[in-house]
């Protein structure tokens, strides 16, 4: 450590163990590490680390059939994935209200949660990495975050414009399309391999949506029967246009996260979203300015939620990311519709049919069965980091983190 408390070269290749401790204060101006390279080189180093046993030996150890299940982790990650879909529910709720004012301005909305994460987290990483370490982040790796917020940026536009011209239920039939992504690419791109428990895991929380799509079709509601701007195949087009773009955000986020901190990730998803999105609602959002309600105290309110919620649930999102998978997130959302209706009830005074409940079990199931041969640590250990995940950063969510630190519970110490 030079006086000035910024780091050498020489300490800037040491591996890091975690997101919040011994992780350089500054990257040198002239070598900035990338994701790929930071990590143990091999097992030896790893065993010098004080790691008292490899990943294969911890999850041979425990063995394959429902060993995850029994661990704490397990239901962190049910809980988080719950939670996750509570904030999902929370912007619809919000962007309803917001549409009764009436105030329709997609990208706008969004623009305001790009704008906190890059506040707090940005904010965060620039203590971090010191000034020139921060630029030397952008100039390095800054394209790698472009292409992230980019696809997180156009995913959300695609999704809420496709729901100006066609049926919300033909939307959320193409939404499942995300889930059939993130799939294909984290088996073409990331090496991962699909267990048969976790397909049918995903069949039967399908399944369980599609319970709740009925029921909706049955009685009517949330507007199934028309479509709201006259062109369905338009709509229809948009919405698979912005599944498509989710997968892919998804399993970019995935494996940024599993090599970087959470904290630079997220900071530089914001920060680049924000300059996307800000030049998106300066183009596309032009006339919806004129027809908004600005005067009402209300539209201050509801944008207040939405954007704490969706802030909430971009800082959760990573950590499910580590712990489990894209896929894994995305089926934990499928809950969103059970908890649209419960809130529904009491702000927009909906009615819950009696098939509702019994689609919130099937997807609980299918969530629980996704993980029947998973061994003990579950979708932490990612193909892509090495047998003992030594190309991964060693923080909150980790399987690198679990094996160094025999934590189940994974945070830091």
């Amino acid at each position: 450590m030079e006086p000035n408390g910024k780091t050498t070269a020489i300490e800037q290749i040491a591996p890091i163990t975690s997101d919040s401790k011994d992780l350089p204060l500054s990257y040198p101006s002239t070598n900035h590490a990338t994701p790929e390279v930071i990590g143990l080189n091999d097992d030896t180093e790893l065993d010098e680390r004080g790691t008292q046993t490899t990943v294969e030996e911890l999850e041979e150890g425990k063995g394959r059939w429902f060993a995850y299940i029994k661990t704490r982790n397990f239901y962190l990650v049910l809980l988080l994935g719950q939670a996750l879909a509570l904030c999902i529910t929370g912007t619809n709720t919000f962007s309803n209200l917001l549409a009764g004012q009436p105030f329709s301005i997609p990208a706008f909305q969004t623009l305001w949660n790009y704008i906190l994460l890059n506040i707090v987290y940005s904010s965060y990483t620039l203590y971090r990495y010191g000034f020139q370490g921060y630029i030397n982040l952008i100039r390095h790796d800054g394209w790698k975050y472009i292409i992230l917020a980019f696809l997180d940026v156009e995913g959300n536009y695609f999704t809420v414009l496709a729901y100006r011209y066609t049926t919300i239920l033909s939307a959320q039939l193409i939404n499942f399309w995300a889930i059939v992504m993130v799939v294909l690419i984290s088996f073409a791109f990331l090496k991962v391999r699909y267990h048969a428990t976790q397909i049918i895991g995903i069949l039967i929380c399908i399944g369980g949506v599609g319970i709740l799509l009925g029921s909706d079709k049955i009685t009517a509601g949330s507007g199934f029967g028309g479509v709201t701007g006259g062109n369905q195949l338009k709509g229809d087009l948009f919405a698979l246009l912005g599944a498509t773009f989710y997968g892919m955000s998804n399993v970019a986020e995935e494996f940024l996260v599993s090599k970087r901190p959470l904290y630079e990730v997220v900071g530089q998803l914001g920060f680049w979203g924000m300059l996307i999105d800000g030049t998106m609602t300066g183009i596309f959002d032009r006339p919806a300015y004129k027809t908004s309600v600005w005067n009402d105290g209300k539209v201050g309110g509801y944008l207040t939620g939405y954007t704490l919620c969706l802030f909430i649930f971009y800082s959760g999102a990573p950590i499910m990311f580590r712990l489990a998978s894209a896929a894994f997130f995305n089926i934990s959302l499928l809950t969103g519709n059970f908890w649209g209706v419960i809130i529904g009830v009491k702000v927009l005074h909906y009615h819950i049919h009696w098939m509702y409940p019994i689609a919130f079990v099937c997807i609980i199931a299918g969530l629980i069965v996704y993980y029947f041969g998973n061994t003990i640590l579950g979708e932490a250990r990612k193909p892509w980091l090495g047998k003992n995940q030594e190309q991964g950063v060693s923080g909150v969510g980790t399987a690198r983190r679990r094996v160094e630190m025999g934590d189940e519970l994974p945070v830091p110490v």
